[in-house]
């Protein structure tokens, strides 16, 4: 006969850093599963034009998107400010939530590589 008291516990322990990173991949998984990550070679704008950013979207067929950059672009940032449901984000500020958020996640090459690096 057992006692409620000596119930064994299956739970797993984890440190609170390595169970983001988990978190964070499992997001970038789901969108790489969902076809809804877009990788591009570059992301540059002449000018910070809000029209020339949402020629690049509607060229995307994209709607309501985060854009990952892994350095200040400028112009990008300043183009997708007036954007509604767009929004920039660098490599390392990006969390879950908004990986879940936006329907969509832009990332250039470089920026992609840094997230491998971090997070693999």
């Amino acid at each position: 006969m057992y006692s409620l008291q000596y119930r064994e516990d299956y739970s797993i322990k984890m440190n609170k850093k390595r169970k983001k990173n988990w978190h964070l991949k499992s997001a970038l998984t789901s969108r790489v599963q969902e076809n809804k990550l877009i990788v591009l070679e570059d992301l540059t704008l002449d000018e910070a034009k809000t029209k020339a950013m949402q020629t690049v979207l509607n060229n995307l067929n994209v709607s309501k998107a985060l854009v990952v950059l892994n350095e200040e672009n400028k112009n990008v940032v300043l183009s997708t400010r007036n954007i509604p449901d767009v929004v920039t984000a660098y490599t390392n500020t990006i969390n879950v939530f908004d990986i879940l958020k936006y329907n969509t996640l832009i990332l250039t090459k470089s920026a992609v590589a840094s997230i491998e690096e971090v997070y693999a």
